[in-house]
C-alpha cells in the first residue's frame, strides 16, 4: 500500500523556517514542537533519539537573541536530523550498533555520549540550526536498505513495506515525510544519494576534502563524506555553504573557498554541456527509470543544454574495486571498537583477554559488519594485498582518470542514482551481492572523490504504487556550484512531473 509523504518538514522548507523566524514571523519553538510531534507519531523507525529538552533549549536562546535584536544565523530556528554516526555532545551516538551501547546492572543498554561535536555540528549551530534528532541507519554504515541497524529497519514513506535505501535511510526518511526540514548523512559509495532517490529527495555528496570528517565516526576513511539531505535543492545548497570549509582538525579537509553553492541556484542551462556516461544507461537499469532520464534528457536540451554522450570504460569495476577498499579501510578503522575503552565489553566468567575481544565484538557487531571486516582483513593480508587491495588501488586510479578525461569534455554527467525504485523490504538482504549491486551508479564518483548531487526527476509504478526515481548529477571536483546549477534545474522541470 502506498503512502505518499505529508510534505516538506511539516509544512516549510529549511530555507522558509529560517526565513520565518529571522523575520519574527514565526517563534523558534513553533517548527522544533510541530517536528517533535510527528516525530513521535511515526511509525518510520526513522529516528532512534528526540533531544526534546535540548532543541527547545537551544529554540529559546534564538527567540532571547532575536529579542536583543541579535542577526540570527542564515539557518535560525531549522530543526534537523543527523544521522547516528555523526558525533553529537551530550546526545547518543552509537553508529546503529550494539557494540557503542554498554550494558546496564539492569539489563538496559546505555549510548555512548561523545563529549564533543562533529565540525560540522558547531557549524550549524553557529548558523542556528537546532539539532532535534539523531537518525536510524545501517550499522556503522554498513548496507544499502538500512536494515542492518541494531535498532530495526526503516520503512521507506512512500510505501512502507519497501525500504528507504541505505546507509542514511533514518535521514531520508524523516526529510521525505516531513518530519525535519533537514538531516545530514554520511556517503562513503552512495548512502547519501541512493536512500535521497528512493525517498524522492534531494542528497549531496560534496568533493572529498571540501566537508570536515572530524566527528565522523570512520567506515572508510578515503571515502567518507558528509552531505545535507532536504526536501528541495536550494535548502542544500545553504546547508553545505554552511558547513564546509577548512578545519584544522582534519588533515584532508581542503583550504579552498567555500563556493556559493544557494546562489548558483539561479542559474541557467544556456550552452552548458552535459554528458551521459554510456555505461550508467546498459544492462541492469529498470526501464521506467530509464524512461524518465531520456525525458529529462530532452527537457534539458529546451533549456539550451548541450548534451553528449562520453565513455566511462572503468565504471563496471566500480563494485569489485569499492568493496576491496572499503572494507580494507573498515577492518582497520572498526579495531578500535573492542570492549576495552567504550561501548559493549562482553566477559563471559573465567575468559583470557582474547576471549573478552572475541565475545564482545561478535556480539557487539552486526552480520553485515563482520562480514567486512572479515573480507576487509583478508585483503589486507600479507599473502593478498597485492592481489586485492593494491590492484584494487590502481583500478580506482583508471576510474578516476575516467572522470578527468569527461570532464576535458564536459560540465557535469548526468546518470541515473540508482538502477531501480526501492525495493521490499527483506528481498536482498540473504544475497549480499545483489545488495552491493544498488549502489552501482554512485559508487564511481565516491572512489574518484568528484561531488554528486541526487535529485528527484519523477516517479515510477511499482505494483499499484508509483515510487521516486532519481536523477544523479556528478561535476568535478569542487564543481558544487555547477552541480548545484543543474540540480536546481532539474527541480523545476520536473517539479511538474
Amino acid at each position: 500500500m502506498s503512502q505518499r509523504p505529508k510534505g516538506i518538514g511539516g509544512t516549510l522548507s529549511a530555507i522558509e523556517v529560517a526565513s520565518k523566524v529571522a523575520a519574527g514571523e514565526q517563534h523558534p519553538r513553533a517548527a522544533v514542537e510541530a517536528c517533535l510531534a510527528d516525530a513521535r507519531a511515526s511509525e518510520l523507525n526513522a529516528l532512534t533519539y528526540l533531544a526534546a529538552d535540548h532543541a527547545l533549549e537551544q529554540a529559546d536562546r534564538l527567540a532571547e537573541r532575536r529579542a536583543r535584536g541579535e542577526t540570527l544565523g542564515p539557518l535560525a530556528g531549522v530543526p534537523l536530523a543527523i544521522k547516528d554516526a555523526i558525533c553529537t555532545r551530550g546526545l547518543p551516538t552509537t553508529c546503529g550498533s550494539r557494540i557503542l551501547q554498554k550494558v546496564l546492572p539492569s539489563g538496559a543498554l546505555e549510548p555512548w555520549r561523545p563529549p564533543y561535536s562533529a565540525t560540522v555540528i558547531e557549524r550549524l549551530e553557529a548558523a542556528g540550526a537546532i539539532v532535534m534528532a539523531k537518525a536510524n541507519m545501517d550499522e556503522f554504515a554498513m548496507g544499502s536498505s538500512n536494515e542492518t541497524s541494531a535498532y530495526g529497519p526503516v520503512k521507506n514513506p512512500w510505501d512502507m513495506t519497501r525500504i528507504p535505501g541505505g546507509s542514511s535511510g533514518g535521514s531520508a526518511a524523516a526529510v521525505a515525510a516531513g518530519l525535519v526540514p533537514g538531516a545530514l548523512g554520511s556517503d562513503t559509495g552512495g548512502s547519501i544519494r541512493q536512500p535521497a532517490a528512493l525517498c524522492g529527495i534531494v542528497g549531496v555528496k560534496p568533493t572529498y576534502g571540501r566537508v570536515s570528517r572530524y566527528g565522523l565516526v570512520a567506515f572508510a576513511s578515503s571515502l567518507d563524506q558528509i552531505g545535507p539531505m532536504t526536501a528541495d535543492v536550494r535548502s542544500s545548497a545553504r546547508l553545505l555553504e554552511v558547513m564546509a570549509g577548512h578545519d584544522a582538525r582534519d588533515s584532508t579537509s581542503s583550504e579552498r573557498p567555500v563556493g556559493r553553492y544557494e546562489a548558483a541556484c539561479d542559474g541557467t542551462l544556456r550552452g552548458l554541456r552535459v554528458g551521459l556516461g554510456r555505461e550508467y544507461f546498459g544492462e541492469g537499469l529498470a526501464p521506467e527509470v530509464g524512461a524518465l532520464l531520456e525525458r529529462l534528457r530532452t527537457e534539458l536540451v529546451s533549456l539550451g543544454a548541450e548534451i553528449s554522450e562520453v565513455d566511462m570504460p572503468h565504471t563496471h569495476y566500480g563494485v569489485q574495486t569499492y568493496y576491496v577498499l572499503a572494507t580494507a579501510e573498515a577492518s582497520s578503522n572498526l579495531a578500535r571498537f573492542d570492549g576495552v575503552r567504550f561501548g559493549l565489553r562482553s566477559e563471559p566468567p573465567g575468559a583470557d583477554l582474547n576471549s573478552m575481544y572475541t565475545h564482545s565484538r561478535s556480539s557487539g557487531f552486526g552480520a553485515e559488519v563482520q562480514r567486512r571486516i572479515l573480507l576487509g582483513t583478508y585483503a589486507l593480508s600479507a599473502g593478498y594485498y597485492d592481489a586485492y587491495y593494491d590492484k584494487a588501488q590502481r583500478v580506482r586510479t583508471l576510474i578516476t582518470r575516467d572522470f578527468a578525461a569527461a570532464f576535458e569534455k564536459v560540465d557535469v554527467l548526468l546518470t541515473p542514482t540508482s538502477p531501480t525504485v526501492a525495493f521490499p523490504l527483506g528481498e536482498r538482504t540473504g544475497d549480499p551481492l545483489s545488495m552491493y549491486l544498488a549502489d552501482v551508479y554512485t559508487l564511481p564518483a565516491s572512489l574518484a572523490g568528484v561531488p554528486a548531487i541526487s535529485v528527484p526527476c519523477g516517479t515510477a509504478p511499482a505494483g499499484a504504487a508509483r515510487l521516486p526515481v532519481g536523477a544523479q548529477v556528478i561535476a568535478n571536483h569542487w564543481a558544487e556550484e555547477t552541480a548545484f546549477r543543474v540540480a536546481a534545474a532539474i527541480e523545476r522541470i520536473t517539479g511538474s512531473w
